[in-house]
């Protein structure tokens, strides 16, 4: 991750605003609660999941609870709109610094290590000595052996479908491919920067730093896709929908430049526009109004000036890597999520902690798979405090 060019402003304090878990938020179009302080310990109820057969999780980039969420967000469809549709998750965090291992951490429970913890400059291979509990590759590198097991992995081993949409991933040179995009092996990583034309970066598309997904040209060609040229087609039904569906915007409309190399605004301005955009396509396709589940989220909290946050919850610890996955601090800091689902109710508020491992082992459990990573050792996955239509 790069440092802005325009640093964000603080936010003033602001009272905290006691809900319980899961109660309806204040009215849309009002100022949402801004909860401070340390993360909820209420334990929510672990029951099966509803039957849920379609997730979608759209990572956004770098930005805190206090600013996406608080009185004067720059993001009023995500923070007051969106989030009237569901359930605000106000206790989310992050689980590192930079941005690469929050990624990662999402689809296979993997720590982070220096190299990802520098976003992988150099897309080199892993140089692993062994195997740590849970299931943790020991050493440092980019692109895990094929030994490691993945959230992808895993669907494919049930018959279930998967897609990675990546925003002008199909915009690169005539020389690249327009799937399954990502430097050769052990180079340096030429999408570090946005240029005009292709602001698509690799390090925001966790699937292609694992050899157990890119070693298989045509089916890495058939799952990490366009988005532009793909998503639309892929929401026509609830047949040519993926039963998990990753989407990652480019470097301006995920937010992490502020302003873009086109010119536009950037941060929570242009995020929030895109997810206008898009999000309404999602709810109102078959596949999502039939029964899916929307994740809203951010890959990391502000790591850089008087701002930054390396908070964690959810019993994160160092790891066989790195001793501090938030590099400053043991996390990547409270970012929030919005969630929304037929099996959530609107305008609903939850102070539960969790993190991106949290999300892995909930998408897990949806799909009725094994705990891979420290998915496995989170303290809770979503339970009936999330899923809370009809309670």
């Amino acid at each position: 991750m790069s440092p802005r060019s325009l640093r964000h402003a603080l936010f003033p304090a602001t009272l905290a605003v006691g809900l319980l878990v899961g109660s309806a938020a204040p009215a849309p179009g009002a100022p949402p609660p801004l909860v401070t302080g340390s993360p909820a310990t209420t334990v929510p109820t672990t029951v099966a999941p509803p039957p849920i057969r379609h997730v979608f999780v759209i990572n956004l980039e770098n930005e805190g609870y206090e600013r996406t969420f608080g009185w004067n967000s720059p993001a009023p469809y995500l923070a007051r709109t969106l989030r009237s549709r569901g359930m605000l998750l106000s206790q989310y965090y992050a689980t590192a610094h930079n941005s690469l291992p929050n990624y990662i951490a999402q689809i296979s429970g993997q720590g982070p290590n220096s190299e990802t913890q520098s976003d992988c400059q150099v897309y080199s291979d892993f140089k692993g000595t062994g195997t740590a509990p849970p299931q943790q590759a020991v050493g440092q590198g980019c692109v895990y052996p094929a030994s490691v097991p993945t959230l992808p992995k895993q669907l494919e081993a049930k018959g279930l479908s998967w897609a990675g949409f990546m925003e002008d991933m199909a915009l690169s040179p005539s020389t690249a491919p327009i799937t399954c995009r990502h430097p050769a092996l052990d180079t340096r990583d030429d999408t570090q920067t946005a240029e005009r034309g292709d602001q698509y970066a690799a390090r925001h598309n966790p699937f292609v730093y694992f050899h157990s997904i890119i070693d298989n040209q045509r089916s890495c060609d058939r799952h990490v896709l366009p988005f532009q040229r793909r998503f639309p087609d892929a929401l026509a039904s609830v047949a040519s929908t993926p039963n998990f569906s990753y989407i990652t915007p480019n470097l301006c409309n995920d937010g992490h430049d502020e302003p873009c190399v086109n010119g536009q605004p950037g941060g929570l301005v242009s995020a929030d526009r895109w997810l206008q955009k898009w999000v309404p396509r999602i709810l109102s396709s078959p596949a999502f109004q039939q029964d899916g589940l929307l994740v809203v989220t951010f890959d990391e909290a502000e790591a850089f000036g008087s701002d930054r946050d390396a908070s964690a919850c959810c019993g994160e610890g160092p790891g066989p890597n790195s001793p501090l996955p938030g590099i400053y601090g043991p996390g990547g800091g409270r970012v929030g999520a919005v969630l929304v689902s037929p099996f959530i109710r609107p305008g609903s508020f939850n102070d539960t902690a969790y993190n991106h491992y949290g999300l892995l082992c909930s998408v897990e459990d949806i799909f009725g798979l094994t705990h891979i990573g420290y998915a496995a050792t989170t303290q809770r996955c979503f339970g009936t405090d999330v899923y809370n239509k009809g309670v």
